[in-house]
C-alpha cells in the first residue's frame, strides 16, 4: 500500500467521486487515479466502491472505514512534514483558517492584519462554512483550525480553546418605533417582524431557547446565515434584526441604530480548535495567540470607553 492510493482515495470522496475532478485536483491524469484506487481495491481485498455501471457512486462499509484511516495517515504525514518544514522554513507556509461570516468579516481582519506584520511570508486562505462544516473542515484536515460560536467546543477529537464572549444586539432603520420603547424588552421585540440567523449559525439556538423559555414566539420573517444580508432587509424595511453585536459598526452603519440586548440573551463563546493530534508550526500557534490576545485587548478598551 502506497501513500499516493490513500491520497487519491481522499480526494475521490472530497470530490464528490467524480474521478477526473480527484485527478484534476490531484494534478495527475485520470487513469493514473483509477489505478491507484484499483490497486487500493485489490491489495485489501475488498469492495470498497459502490458502482453503477463503470461509475463510482460512493463508497461501502468497509470503504468509510479505509477513508477514516486513510484521512489519519495523510494527516500524519503532514505532521511529519510540519516538523521539517518549521526547521527550514520557520517563516513561511499556508495557513488555512475556517469560520463563518461574521467572524471573517468583524472579528478576523485587525488579527490577520497584525499576523502578516510578523509572518509576511505565509499565505492565508480562509474558507467559510456553516459550524457543522467547519466541524468537518478541521477534523479531515483540510483546514489548520476553525472559529465559530457552535459544534467546535463539543467535538472530542478536538482541542478547543475559548476566544471571547459575546453577545446580541437589535438594529433598526433610524426613527423605527423600537427604538423608542421603554423599557426594551423580549416581549416587545416580539411584537415587530424579526430578521435574524439562520437555526445553527451565530447563536440562534441559544436565541430561539431564551424566547421559548419566556412562553413568547418571535415574528421571524426572515433568517439569514449572512449577517451583511440581514443588515440590507432591515435597510429593506422588512423588520427589525438581531445580529452578533461585534458585527455593527457606526461608520459602516450610519443609517442604523442599535440598542445592546446583553441583559435579555445569553452569552455566547467563540472558539478556536484544532485536531488533538496536529502539530502546530510557530505561525499557527502566533495566530491563535494574536487571536485572543486582540480579543482581550479590544475588550479592555471598550470596558474603559464605557467607564
Amino acid at each position: 500500500m502506497e501513500l499516493r492510493q490513500l491520497t487519491s482515495l481522499v480526494a475521490l470522496e472530497e470530490s464528490g467521486f467524480n474521478v477526473t475532478l480527484a485527478a484534476k485536483h490531484l494534478f495527475l491524469v485520470q487513469s493514473a487515479v483509477s489505478q491507484h484506487l484499483a490497486q487500493l481495491e485489490q491489495e485489501l481485498g475488498t469492495q470498497l466502491f459502490m458502482r453503477k455501471g463503470k461509475r463510482l457512486i460512493g463508497l461501502t462499509a468497509a470503504g468509510e472505514e479505509v477513508l477514516n484511516y486513510a484521512r489519519q495517515a495523510l494527516a500524519i504525514r503532514e505532521n511529519i512534514l510540519d516538523v521539517g518544514r518549521e526547521h527550514v522554513e520557520e517563516g513561511s507556509g499556508l495557513l488555512r483558517i475556517g469560520t463563518t461570516h461574521t467572524q471573517a468579516c468583524y472579528v478576523l481582519p485587525a488579527v490577520i492584519r497584525a499576523f502578516r506584520k510578523q509572518f509576511p511570508q505565509v499565505n492565508l486562505q480562509i474558507n467559510q462554512g456553516t459550524p457543522q462544516q467547519l466541524v468537518e473542515l478541521v477534523v479531515t484536515d483540510r483546514v489548520d483550525f476553525s472559529i465559530c460560536t457552535e459544534e467546535l467546543g463539543e467535538h472530542s477529537t478536538l482541542t478547543a480553546i475559548p476566544c471571547y464572549r459575546w453577545n446580541r444586539s437589535l438594529i433598526a432603520l433610524k426613527g423605527h418605533p423600537v427604538l423608542s420603547e421603554r423599557p426594551l424588552s423580549l416581549e416587545r421585540i416580539c411584537n415587530y417582524p424579526l430578521i435574524t440567523y439562520t437555526f445553527g449559525f451565530t447563536g440562534a439556538n441559544h436565541m430561539q431557547t431564551t424566547f421559548a423559555r419566556a412562553g413568547l414566539q418571535p415574528n421571524v420573517v426572515l433568517t439569514a446565515a449572512d449577517t451583511d444580508v440581514i443588515k440590507t432587509y432591515v435597510r429593506e424595511g422588512m423588520g427589525i434584526g438581531l445580529i452578533a453585536s461585534m458585527a455593527y459598526s457606526p461608520e459602516l452603519d450610519p443609517d442604523l441604530e442599535t440598542r445592546d440586548l446583553s441583559h435579555m440573551l445569553p452569552w455566547e463563546t467563540t472558539w478556536v480548535a484544532y485536531h488533538k493530534d496536529k502539530y502546530l508550526r510557530r505561525y499557527q500557534k502566533r495566530f491563535i495567540d494574536l487571536l485572543e490576545q486582540m480579543i482581550l485587548d479590544n475588550g479592555a478598551a471598550k470596558l474603559e470607553e464605557e467607564n
